[in-house]
Protein backbone atom coordinates (compact mmCIF):
# COMPACT_ATOMS: atom_id res chain seq x y z
CA UNK A 1 0.00 0.00 0.00
CA UNK A 2 1.01 3.65 -0.32
CA UNK A 3 0.96 6.34 2.33
CA UNK A 4 -2.45 7.95 2.79
CA UNK A 5 -2.85 11.51 1.57
CA UNK A 6 -3.73 13.93 4.39
CA UNK A 7 -7.04 15.52 3.50
CA UNK A 8 -9.50 17.63 5.45
CA UNK A 9 -13.13 18.61 5.00
CA UNK A 10 -13.99 22.28 4.95
CA UNK A 11 -14.11 22.64 8.74
CA UNK A 12 -10.52 21.49 9.18
CA UNK A 13 -11.34 18.09 10.65
CA UNK A 14 -8.81 15.37 9.86
CA UNK A 15 -10.95 12.64 8.23
CA UNK A 16 -8.52 10.00 9.46
CA UNK A 17 -9.96 10.76 12.89
CA UNK A 18 -13.26 8.85 12.80
CA UNK A 19 -14.80 10.55 15.83
CA UNK A 20 -14.15 14.03 14.50
CA UNK A 21 -15.42 13.00 11.09
CA UNK A 22 -18.54 11.40 12.55
CA UNK A 23 -19.25 14.61 14.47
CA UNK A 24 -18.87 16.65 11.29
CA UNK A 25 -21.25 14.34 9.44
CA UNK A 26 -23.81 14.47 12.26
CA UNK A 27 -23.78 18.28 12.10
CA UNK A 28 -25.17 17.98 8.56
CA UNK A 29 -28.94 17.49 9.19
CA UNK A 30 -29.45 14.93 6.44
CA UNK A 31 -32.98 13.71 7.10
CA UNK A 32 -34.20 11.62 4.15
CA UNK A 33 -34.38 12.65 1.31
CA UNK A 34 -32.06 15.62 1.99
CA UNK A 35 -28.44 14.52 2.25
CA UNK A 36 -27.58 18.09 3.33
CA UNK A 37 -23.80 18.48 3.09
CA UNK A 38 -22.98 15.05 4.49
CA UNK A 39 -22.60 13.25 1.18
CA UNK A 40 -20.76 16.15 -0.40
CA UNK A 41 -18.36 16.21 2.55
CA UNK A 42 -17.45 12.57 1.93
CA UNK A 43 -17.12 13.27 -1.79
CA UNK A 44 -14.66 16.13 -1.17
CA UNK A 45 -12.60 14.01 1.22
CA UNK A 46 -12.33 11.09 -1.18
CA UNK A 47 -11.66 13.32 -4.17
CA UNK A 48 -8.75 14.94 -2.31
CA UNK A 49 -7.40 11.48 -1.46
CA UNK A 50 -7.22 10.49 -5.13
CA UNK A 51 -10.49 8.60 -5.52
CA UNK A 52 -12.50 8.84 -8.71
CA UNK A 53 -15.77 10.22 -7.39
CA UNK A 54 -19.14 9.86 -9.11
CA UNK A 55 -22.07 11.86 -7.80
CA UNK A 56 -25.13 9.97 -9.03
CA UNK A 57 -28.51 11.67 -8.91
CA UNK A 58 -31.70 9.71 -9.55
CA UNK A 59 -35.27 10.93 -9.44
CA UNK A 60 -38.37 8.79 -9.88
CA UNK A 61 -40.83 10.42 -7.48
CA UNK A 62 -40.20 14.12 -8.07
CA UNK A 63 -37.40 14.35 -5.49
CA UNK A 64 -33.76 14.13 -6.62
CA UNK A 65 -31.72 11.69 -4.54
CA UNK A 66 -27.95 12.14 -4.43
CA UNK A 67 -25.71 9.07 -4.22
CA UNK A 68 -21.96 8.55 -4.33
CA UNK A 69 -19.70 5.94 -5.84
CA UNK A 70 -15.97 6.44 -5.39
CA UNK A 71 -13.07 4.18 -6.31
CA UNK A 72 -9.31 4.21 -6.04
CA UNK A 73 -7.53 1.68 -8.22
CA UNK A 74 -8.61 0.16 -11.51
CA UNK A 75 -7.98 -3.56 -11.07
CA UNK A 76 -9.61 -6.41 -9.20
CA UNK A 77 -10.25 -7.30 -6.50
CA UNK A 78 -12.47 -4.36 -5.62
CA UNK A 79 -13.44 -4.20 -1.94
CA UNK A 80 -16.40 -1.87 -1.39
CA UNK A 81 -17.72 -0.24 1.76
CA UNK A 82 -21.38 0.69 1.56
CA UNK A 83 -23.67 2.75 3.71
CA UNK A 84 -25.93 5.77 3.94
CA UNK A 85 -25.77 9.30 5.31
CA UNK A 86 -29.52 9.93 5.45
CA UNK A 87 -31.17 9.68 8.85
CA UNK A 88 -34.67 9.37 10.28
CA UNK A 89 -36.40 12.43 11.76
CA UNK A 90 -35.46 13.43 15.32
CA UNK A 91 -39.01 13.47 16.70
CA UNK A 92 -39.50 16.04 19.44
CA UNK A 93 -36.24 18.01 19.67
CA UNK A 94 -37.19 18.94 23.22
CA UNK A 95 -36.75 15.33 24.25
CA UNK A 96 -33.05 15.39 23.39
CA UNK A 97 -30.44 16.19 26.02
CA UNK A 98 -28.53 18.16 23.40
CA UNK A 99 -29.10 19.42 19.87
CA UNK A 100 -29.73 16.26 17.79
CA UNK A 101 -27.46 17.64 15.09
CA UNK A 102 -24.68 18.91 17.36
CA UNK A 103 -22.34 15.93 17.08
CA UNK A 104 -21.39 16.70 20.68
CA UNK A 105 -18.83 14.45 22.34
CA UNK A 106 -19.75 14.12 26.01
CA UNK A 107 -19.25 11.45 28.69
CA UNK A 108 -17.43 9.16 26.29
CA UNK A 109 -20.25 9.26 23.74
CA UNK A 110 -20.78 11.01 20.43
CA UNK A 111 -24.34 12.31 20.43
CA UNK A 112 -26.73 13.04 17.60
CA UNK A 113 -29.08 11.64 15.01
CA UNK A 114 -27.19 9.16 12.87
CA UNK A 115 -24.36 8.53 15.34
CA UNK A 116 -25.23 4.81 15.31
CA UNK A 117 -27.26 4.50 12.10
CA UNK A 118 -24.94 5.05 10.43
CA UNK A 119 -22.70 8.10 10.24
CA UNK A 120 -20.41 6.59 12.84
CA UNK A 121 -19.74 3.64 10.55
CA UNK A 122 -19.36 5.85 7.47
CA UNK A 123 -16.75 7.88 9.33
CA UNK A 124 -15.03 4.67 10.47
CA UNK A 125 -14.71 3.14 7.02
CA UNK A 126 -13.63 6.39 5.40
CA UNK A 127 -11.01 6.91 8.11
CA UNK A 128 -9.84 3.29 7.81
CA UNK A 129 -9.43 3.56 4.04
CA UNK A 130 -7.51 6.83 4.30
CA UNK A 131 -5.19 5.36 6.93
CA UNK A 132 -4.55 2.35 4.67
CA UNK A 133 -3.97 4.37 1.52
CA UNK A 134 -4.02 3.05 -2.03
CA UNK A 135 -3.80 -0.72 -2.52
CA UNK A 136 -0.72 -1.88 -4.42
CA UNK A 137 -2.99 -4.25 -6.33
CA UNK A 138 -6.76 -4.09 -6.50
CA UNK A 139 -9.20 -1.32 -5.62
CA UNK A 140 -11.05 0.21 -2.71
CA UNK A 141 -14.46 1.75 -3.29
CA UNK A 142 -17.42 3.33 -1.54
CA UNK A 143 -21.13 3.19 -2.29
CA UNK A 144 -23.00 5.72 -0.17
CA UNK A 145 -26.63 6.73 -0.57
CA UNK A 146 -29.00 9.36 0.72
CA UNK A 147 -32.08 7.15 0.38
CA UNK A 148 -31.81 4.19 2.73
CA UNK A 149 -34.13 5.33 5.50
CA UNK A 150 -36.80 6.39 2.99
CA UNK A 151 -38.51 4.50 0.17
CA UNK A 152 -35.14 3.33 -1.21
CA UNK A 153 -36.30 3.83 -4.79
CA UNK A 154 -33.49 6.09 -6.02
CA UNK A 155 -30.64 5.05 -3.78
CA UNK A 156 -28.51 1.92 -3.70
CA UNK A 157 -30.84 -0.01 -6.00
CA UNK A 158 -30.26 2.57 -8.76
CA UNK A 159 -26.52 2.76 -8.07
CA UNK A 160 -26.31 -1.02 -8.48
CA UNK A 161 -27.97 -0.70 -11.89
CA UNK A 162 -25.56 2.11 -12.80
CA UNK A 163 -22.55 0.01 -11.80
CA UNK A 164 -23.74 -2.88 -13.95
CA UNK A 165 -24.37 -0.60 -16.91
CA UNK A 166 -20.91 0.96 -16.63
CA UNK A 167 -18.99 -2.27 -16.17
CA UNK A 168 -17.97 -1.49 -12.58
CA UNK A 169 -17.22 -4.78 -10.84
CA UNK A 170 -17.34 -5.04 -7.06
CA UNK A 171 -15.87 -8.29 -5.76
CA UNK A 172 -16.87 -8.09 -2.09
CA UNK A 173 -18.75 -5.57 0.03
CA UNK A 174 -19.09 -4.60 3.68
CA UNK A 175 -22.17 -2.65 4.74
CA UNK A 176 -21.76 -0.61 7.91
CA UNK A 177 -25.24 -1.09 9.39
CA UNK A 178 -25.35 -1.47 13.20
CA UNK A 179 -25.20 -5.23 13.75
CA UNK A 180 -24.19 -5.65 17.38
CA UNK A 181 -27.06 -6.12 19.86
CA UNK A 182 -25.20 -5.18 23.05
CA UNK A 183 -21.41 -5.12 22.69
CA UNK A 184 -18.94 -4.67 19.86
CA UNK A 185 -18.11 -8.11 18.52
CA UNK A 186 -21.50 -9.67 19.26
CA UNK A 187 -22.61 -10.31 15.68
CA UNK A 188 -22.22 -9.62 12.01
CA UNK A 189 -24.70 -10.29 9.24
CA UNK A 190 -23.99 -12.84 6.53
CA UNK A 191 -27.51 -12.65 5.12
CA UNK A 192 -30.96 -11.22 5.57
CA UNK A 193 -34.45 -12.60 5.46
CA UNK A 194 -36.71 -11.48 2.66
CA UNK A 195 -39.70 -9.22 3.18
CA UNK A 196 -43.13 -9.39 1.55
CA UNK A 197 -46.15 -7.21 2.33
CA UNK A 198 -49.73 -7.62 1.19
CA UNK A 199 -53.20 -6.15 1.61
CA UNK A 200 -56.20 -8.46 1.91
CA UNK A 201 -59.61 -6.96 1.14
CA UNK A 202 -63.03 -8.47 1.72
CA UNK A 203 -66.01 -6.63 0.29
CA UNK A 204 -69.52 -6.87 1.69
CA UNK A 205 -72.65 -4.75 1.76
CA UNK A 206 -73.23 -1.96 4.22
CA UNK A 207 -76.37 -2.06 6.34
CA UNK A 208 -78.05 -1.57 9.70
CA UNK A 209 -76.98 -4.01 12.40
CA UNK A 210 -80.65 -4.57 13.31
CA UNK A 211 -81.34 -5.86 9.79
CA UNK A 212 -78.38 -8.13 8.99
CA UNK A 213 -80.37 -10.00 6.33
CA UNK A 214 -80.28 -6.81 4.24
CA UNK A 215 -76.49 -6.51 4.53
CA UNK A 216 -73.41 -8.65 4.00
CA UNK A 217 -70.91 -8.34 6.86
CA UNK A 218 -67.33 -8.82 5.61
CA UNK A 219 -65.79 -9.00 9.11
CA UNK A 220 -66.52 -12.69 9.89
CA UNK A 221 -65.10 -13.62 6.49
CA UNK A 222 -61.87 -11.75 7.25
CA UNK A 223 -61.66 -13.52 10.61
CA UNK A 224 -61.82 -16.89 8.80
CA UNK A 225 -59.19 -15.77 6.28
CA UNK A 226 -56.73 -14.56 8.92
CA UNK A 227 -57.26 -17.72 10.97
CA UNK A 228 -56.38 -19.85 7.96
CA UNK A 229 -53.38 -17.65 7.18
CA UNK A 230 -51.90 -17.90 10.67
CA UNK A 231 -53.02 -21.38 11.76
CA UNK A 232 -49.62 -23.00 11.27
CA UNK A 233 -46.00 -21.77 11.17
CA UNK A 234 -44.61 -21.16 7.72
CA UNK A 235 -41.49 -23.22 8.50
CA UNK A 236 -39.12 -24.14 11.32
CA UNK A 237 -36.09 -22.23 10.09
CA UNK A 238 -33.03 -23.49 8.22
CA UNK A 239 -29.31 -23.94 8.74
CA UNK A 240 -28.53 -20.21 8.70
CA UNK A 241 -31.95 -18.57 9.14
CA UNK A 242 -34.55 -18.35 11.91
CA UNK A 243 -38.13 -19.36 11.16
CA UNK A 244 -40.14 -17.21 8.79
CA UNK A 245 -42.78 -15.12 10.53
CA UNK A 246 -46.04 -13.72 9.19
CA UNK A 247 -47.52 -10.81 11.12
CA UNK A 248 -50.94 -9.21 10.75
CA UNK A 249 -50.10 -5.55 11.30
CA UNK A 250 -53.51 -3.94 10.90
CA UNK A 251 -57.20 -4.79 10.40
CA UNK A 252 -59.39 -1.85 9.37
CA UNK A 253 -63.04 -1.20 8.60
CA UNK A 254 -63.12 2.57 9.13
CA UNK A 255 -66.20 2.23 11.29
CA UNK A 256 -66.60 4.43 14.34
CA UNK A 257 -70.18 3.55 15.27
CA UNK A 258 -71.99 0.50 16.67
CA UNK A 259 -75.09 0.35 14.49
CA UNK A 260 -73.49 0.01 11.07
CA UNK A 261 -72.33 -3.12 9.27
CA UNK A 262 -69.29 -2.04 7.23
CA UNK A 263 -69.08 -2.35 3.48
CA UNK A 264 -65.53 -3.71 3.43
CA UNK A 265 -62.58 -4.66 5.59
CA UNK A 266 -58.85 -4.70 4.89
CA UNK A 267 -55.95 -6.43 6.60
CA UNK A 268 -52.27 -5.68 6.12
CA UNK A 269 -49.70 -8.42 6.57
CA UNK A 270 -45.93 -8.64 6.40
CA UNK A 271 -43.78 -11.75 6.13
CA UNK A 272 -40.08 -11.94 6.97
CA UNK A 273 -39.01 -15.14 5.30
CA UNK A 274 -35.98 -17.37 4.99
CA UNK A 275 -34.48 -19.49 2.24
CA UNK A 276 -37.29 -22.04 2.39
CA UNK A 277 -39.19 -19.64 0.12
CA UNK A 278 -38.75 -17.52 -2.96
CA UNK A 279 -41.05 -14.57 -3.50
CA UNK A 280 -43.08 -16.64 -5.96
CA UNK A 281 -43.45 -19.69 -3.72
CA UNK A 282 -44.30 -17.53 -0.69
CA UNK A 283 -46.99 -15.66 -2.61
CA UNK A 284 -48.40 -19.01 -3.71
CA UNK A 285 -48.43 -20.32 -0.13
CA UNK A 286 -50.25 -17.24 1.15
CA UNK A 287 -52.87 -17.60 -1.60
CA UNK A 288 -53.24 -21.32 -0.86
CA UNK A 289 -53.90 -20.66 2.82
CA UNK A 290 -56.41 -17.92 2.07
CA UNK A 291 -58.19 -20.11 -0.49
CA UNK A 292 -58.57 -22.85 2.13
CA UNK A 293 -60.80 -20.55 4.21
CA UNK A 294 -63.54 -20.68 1.59
CA UNK A 295 -64.26 -16.95 1.77
CA UNK A 296 -64.03 -14.45 -1.09
CA UNK A 297 -61.12 -12.03 -0.91
CA UNK A 298 -58.81 -9.80 -2.93
CA UNK A 299 -55.05 -9.90 -2.38
CA UNK A 300 -52.59 -7.24 -3.51
CA UNK A 301 -48.88 -7.73 -2.88
CA UNK A 302 -47.04 -4.45 -2.38
CA UNK A 303 -43.99 -3.06 -4.23
CA UNK A 304 -40.59 -3.19 -2.57
CA UNK A 305 -40.54 -6.90 -1.73
CA UNK A 306 -37.08 -8.38 -1.22
CA UNK A 307 -35.64 -11.87 -1.51
CA UNK A 308 -33.66 -13.54 1.25
CA UNK A 309 -29.95 -13.94 0.64
CA UNK A 310 -26.94 -15.60 2.23
CA UNK A 311 -23.23 -15.03 1.85
CA UNK A 312 -21.81 -18.50 2.23
CA UNK A 313 -19.06 -19.02 4.80
CA UNK A 314 -15.63 -18.83 3.21
CA UNK A 315 -12.49 -16.68 3.05
CA UNK A 316 -14.27 -13.32 2.93
CA UNK A 317 -16.56 -14.12 5.85
CA UNK A 318 -13.55 -15.47 7.73
CA UNK A 319 -11.57 -12.25 7.19
CA UNK A 320 -14.35 -10.14 8.68
CA UNK A 321 -14.94 -12.53 11.57
CA UNK A 322 -11.23 -12.73 12.39
CA UNK A 323 -10.83 -8.94 12.30
CA UNK A 324 -13.73 -8.50 14.71
CA UNK A 325 -12.35 -11.16 17.05
CA UNK A 326 -8.85 -9.67 16.98
CA UNK A 327 -10.05 -6.20 17.99
CA UNK A 328 -12.85 -7.14 20.42
CA UNK A 329 -11.83 -10.50 21.84
CA UNK A 330 -15.21 -11.93 20.77
CA UNK A 331 -15.97 -14.30 17.92
CA UNK A 332 -19.05 -12.69 16.38
CA UNK A 333 -22.21 -14.66 15.69
CA UNK A 334 -22.89 -15.06 11.97
CA UNK A 335 -26.45 -13.74 11.98
CA UNK A 336 -29.26 -13.41 9.46
CA UNK A 337 -31.83 -11.92 11.83
CA UNK A 338 -33.32 -8.44 11.86
CA UNK A 339 -34.91 -6.30 9.20
CA UNK A 340 -33.80 -5.40 5.71
CA UNK A 341 -30.92 -3.22 4.56
CA UNK A 342 -29.37 -2.07 1.30
CA UNK A 343 -27.38 -5.31 1.32
CA UNK A 344 -30.48 -6.77 -0.36
CA UNK A 345 -29.53 -4.81 -3.49
CA UNK A 346 -25.74 -5.20 -3.30
CA UNK A 347 -26.03 -8.99 -3.07
CA UNK A 348 -26.86 -8.91 -6.80
CA UNK A 349 -23.29 -7.69 -7.43
CA UNK A 350 -21.13 -9.67 -5.03
CA UNK A 351 -20.89 -11.42 -1.66
CA UNK A 352 -21.82 -8.96 1.09
CA UNK A 353 -21.58 -8.93 4.87
CA UNK A 354 -22.64 -6.30 7.38
CA UNK A 355 -20.82 -5.08 10.44
CA UNK A 356 -21.18 -1.82 12.30
CA UNK A 357 -21.82 -0.32 15.72
CA UNK A 358 -24.05 -1.40 18.61
CA UNK A 359 -27.62 -0.71 17.60
CA UNK A 360 -29.31 -0.11 20.95
CA UNK A 361 -30.01 3.62 20.42
CA UNK A 362 -30.56 3.72 16.67
CA UNK A 363 -33.67 5.71 15.67
CA UNK A 364 -34.18 6.68 19.33
CA UNK A 365 -34.21 10.05 21.05
CA UNK A 366 -30.71 10.75 22.37
CA UNK A 367 -29.07 8.42 19.84
CA UNK A 368 -25.40 8.10 20.76
CA UNK A 369 -22.38 5.92 20.06
CA UNK A 370 -19.45 5.28 22.41
CA UNK A 371 -16.31 7.00 21.18
CA UNK A 372 -14.36 3.84 21.99
CA UNK A 373 -16.67 1.79 19.75
CA UNK A 374 -16.16 4.13 16.78
CA UNK A 375 -12.39 3.79 17.26
CA UNK A 376 -12.68 0.01 17.53
CA UNK A 377 -14.80 -0.18 14.40
CA UNK A 378 -12.20 1.82 12.49
CA UNK A 379 -9.45 -0.59 13.54
CA UNK A 380 -11.64 -3.55 12.51
CA UNK A 381 -12.17 -2.04 9.06
CA UNK A 382 -8.43 -1.32 8.75
CA UNK A 383 -7.64 -4.91 9.64
CA UNK A 384 -10.23 -6.19 7.11
CA UNK A 385 -8.71 -4.05 4.34
CA UNK A 386 -5.17 -5.22 5.09
CA UNK A 387 -6.05 -8.90 5.27
CA UNK A 388 -8.41 -8.70 2.30
CA UNK A 389 -5.71 -7.54 -0.11
CA UNK A 390 -3.29 -10.03 1.40
CA UNK A 391 -5.76 -12.83 0.65
CA UNK A 392 -7.42 -11.84 -2.64
CA UNK A 393 -4.97 -9.51 -4.44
Amino acid sequence: MTTAVPVTPDNGTDPRDPVALAAALIRAPSVTPDSADALEMVARILDAAGYRVERLVFESAGIPIVNLYARIGTTSPNLCFAGHVDVVPVGDPGGWASDPFSGEVRDGLIHGRGAVDMKGAVAAFVAAALRFGRPKAGSLSFLITGDEEGPALDGTVKVVDWLKAHGEVIDHCIVGEPTNPAEMGDAFKIGRRGSLSGIITVRGKQGHVAYPHLADNPVPKMVKLLAALTAAPLDAGSDFFPASNLEVVSVDVGNGVFNLIPAEITARVNVRFNDHFTLDTLQAEIARRLDSAGAPYELAFQPGASQSFLTQPGPFVDIVSAAVAAETGRVPEASTSGGTSDARFIKDLCPVVEFGLVGRTMHQVNEAAPVADVATLTRIYERVITHYFGCFA
